[in-house]
């Protein structure tokens, strides 16, 4: 074969498998094309302002598509005609012509009376609101009555076709309109209809309606990053630029995200912190970076290399977010303000050295003992006394390695439902080890907190180690944790089979490795050693529970979607369980997330005082939860209420070792 040919073959396959990559790539996009852009499914979420936004857009796109039609089959632009529709597509065309500015005019109604009379508290109405919906209701209303005069003077065969315009036809004719001033009429609507169809597109640039544009926009080009993975900062020890401390500093698809915020408000009511009282909005958070942007990059009217933080917002304003998710689960356009809390920390913390004291002793506690509790390394295996868990040395290898987490090693809390966990494992025949001393934090708590470089520190030092050892697949009791291992280990190049232990406990039940006991649902708290509190003897504490009810953790079920193994594992033990008003993807989040466990908070907008109301309102004597964070947040919110004989909070680790009675 020739020098040539070996060449060509070569390219061939170069280019196939760019192709592929290609395709790769641009699937995800073409599905959100079809289905967020076009299909407005995320919209769609909430009944009515979905349907009502549903019906303009529609409204619009066909009513454009079709006047595009319409001019295509006249010489207008172009040296040659269309000649379709005809015949019966003729009639077709009229009907779902009339359909759409129906939809149109019934669209502005709706919104009009959610805006003016129902007023959501998180919906805003600025000028350009009123101006898009009074455009679109004329623009629509002077298209019907042209087209009833149109068909009163004409009268055709096929005017029932037309139904909205034959209406309007017919209270024509009746109110005894004179069919030539009618006629007379006819040009000047025409006129009147594409001066105000002009004056919106013209409008567009310089009113919320450029969200046509770049919202769409903003969904195909945003990051496809998994929902719990955050950005790099590459080449951390060389770069220039650690966090964004100017507008100009983020990234373009930051600032066209901003652009493309409708002000809708979803996010605002899904936002834990503002909705428990602190002075915080995903939403105002969008807009007043917005406001930056124009006025920094592209108005002049502020200094584009202004810091944000002394210009825009107070160093405290980003410490209130508690990176839950529940703004981006709920976004529309697919915006992402967790992305932009996160540089605006990780300026504070590595550039400008500004942040609240309980974030640097965090920080210093990190640095210092490897750990956010402070403790010392060497009591990592503490809670494991006993239990005679296996500690894995280099080159040995197990099928489950247990990664305990910080928060089960340190916290006496916590200790309980690791070894709730370990002696479940132990009953269904797993064969399991720990790293042992040799484990360090995952980062999570840094990188969240806007530490980065003790984050990629920490993943390198935990890669190593687990380059050391053989394991099939890892299991974590914290969903912290398991996204950091599963969503952001990748980008340090640790790619693992990584599983939150509801996963591990699930797959069990099913492969029959595993007997929950299913009694009469009552759940008998006080009588293992994992349900007790310290200091506390089993008689203070024992009594049959019968209500449970289990709260979604942010981190486990926005950014992972696992909802239904834990609820299974609840069910399969037997105890009668009741669902808060608010779970699933509508969780509400506990307070404990993107550092706020480390946090000092006003006593009047905790949130996890929110979250156990929740749970009182079900009549719930046990929370589970599958989170440690969760667990001392509920904790935390029991003690501070002083309600502890009414309501107890536990893992579900400690709930199935109950009822097993391990």
């Amino acid at each position: 074969m020739s020098a040539d040919a070996v060449a060509s073959r070569q390219s061939s396959v170069v280019s196939r498998l760019t192709f592929r990559e290609w395709l790769v790539r641009t699937m995800p996009r073409v599905g959100d094309f079809f289905v967020h852009i076009l299909g407005q499914v995320r919209i769609l979420k909430k009944l009515y302002p979905g349907v009502m936004h549903f019906m303009i857009f529609w409204g619009v796109m066909i009513q454009v598509i079709g006047t595009i039609i319409n001019i295509l089959n006249m010489a207008l632009f172009l040296p040659w005609v269309i000649t379709a529709p005809r015949n019966g597509w003729y009639l077709g065309y009229e009907l779902v012509m009339d359909i759409a500015g129906a939809m149109i005019l019934l669209g502005v109604l709706m919104a009009a009376f959610r805006r003016y009379v129902l007023r959501p508290k998180t919906l805003e109405t600025h000028w350009d609101d009123t101006v898009a919906l009074v455009l679109l209701f004329l623009i629509a209303f002077v298209g019907f009555t042209n087209e009833g005069i149109r068909l009163m003077v004409t009268r055709p065969a096929w005017a029932a076709w037309s139904p909205v315009g034959n209406w309007t036809a017919s209270i024509m004719t009746a109110t005894g309109f004179p069919v030539q001033e009618a006629a007379a009429w006819h040009d000047a609507l025409v006129y009147t209809h594409v001066i105000l169809a002009l004056l919106l597109v013209g409008l567009v640039p310089f009113t919320k309606m450029r969200h046509l544009v770049n919202t769409p926009l903003n969904i195909l080009v945003r990051p496809r990053r998994e929902t719990g993975e955050l950005a790099k900062i590459e080449d951390i020890e060389t770069t220039e630029i650690l966090g964004v401390g100017k507008v100009a500093e983020f990234t373009s698809q930051q600032l066209l995200s901003f652009d493309a915020c409708l002000r809708c408000g979803r996010c605002e009511e899904a936002c834990p912190a503002n909705f428990s009282g602190m002075k915080y909005s995903p939403k105002e958070l969008v807009q007043m970076l917005r406001k930056t942007m124009v006025s920094g990059l592209m108005t002049g009217e502020t200094k584009p290399d202004a810091e944000i933080m002394s210009s825009v917002m107070s160093d405290e304003y980003p410490w209130q977010c508690t990176t839950c998710g529940a703004c981006i689960i709920k976004c529309p356009a697919f915006i992402n303000p967790v992305d932009e809390i996160v540089d605006l920390r990780r300026y504070q913390l590595l550039t400008s050295g500004k942040m609240p004291k309980s974030v640097g002793d965090t920080m210093r506690n990190m640095e210092r003992q490897g750990n956010p509790w402070g403790m010392p390394p060497e009591n990592r295996m503490a809670w494991a006394e006993g239990l005679n868990v296996r500690e894995l040395a280099p080159c040995q290898e197990t099928d489950v390695l247990f990664f305990t987490g910080c928060a089960a090693a340190f916290d006496e809390r916590n200790k309980k439902v690791a070894r709730a966990f370990v002696k479940i494992m132990q009953k269904a025949g797993v064969d399991f080890a720990v790293l042992g001393f040799d484990e360090t934090c995952c980062g999570e708590t840094a990188r969240r907190m806007g530490h980065e470089y003790i984050f990629q520190e920490f993943a390198k030092q935990n890669i190593e180690t687990f380059g050391k050892v053989k394991f099939e697949r890892i299991v974590t009791a914290c969903p912290h944790c398991f996204n950091t291992l599963k969503n952001e280990y990748p980008q340090m190049g640790g790619n693992y089979e990584v599983l939150h232990y509801s996963e591990l406990l699930d797959e069990l039940v099913k492969a029959g490795k595993l007997q929950l006991a299913v009694g009469s649902g009552q759940l008998a708290v006080g009588s293992g050693e994992s349900a007790l509190r310290e200091g506390e003897e089993p008689s203070t504490v024992h009594r049959s529970l019968s209500t449970v009810t289990y709260h979604d953790s942010c981190y486990l079920g926005r950014y992972n979607d696992i909802y239904a193994e834990p609820r299974i594992l609840l069910d399969k033990a037997g105890v009668n369980r009741v669902e808060m008003a608010r779970k699933g993807e509508n969780s509400f989040c506990c307070g404990g997330g993107g550092g706020g466990m480390w946090l000092e908070t006003d006593a009047n907008t905790r949130i996890n005082h929110r979250r156990l109301k929740d749970a009182l309102d079900v009549k719930a004597e046990v929370v589970a939860t599958a989170c440690p964070y969760c667990l001392l947040m509920f904790d935390d919110a029991i003690r501070s209420k002083g309600i502890g004989e009414q309501i107890k909070v536990m893992d579900i680790a400690e709930v199935l070792a109950a009822q097993m009675e391990v």
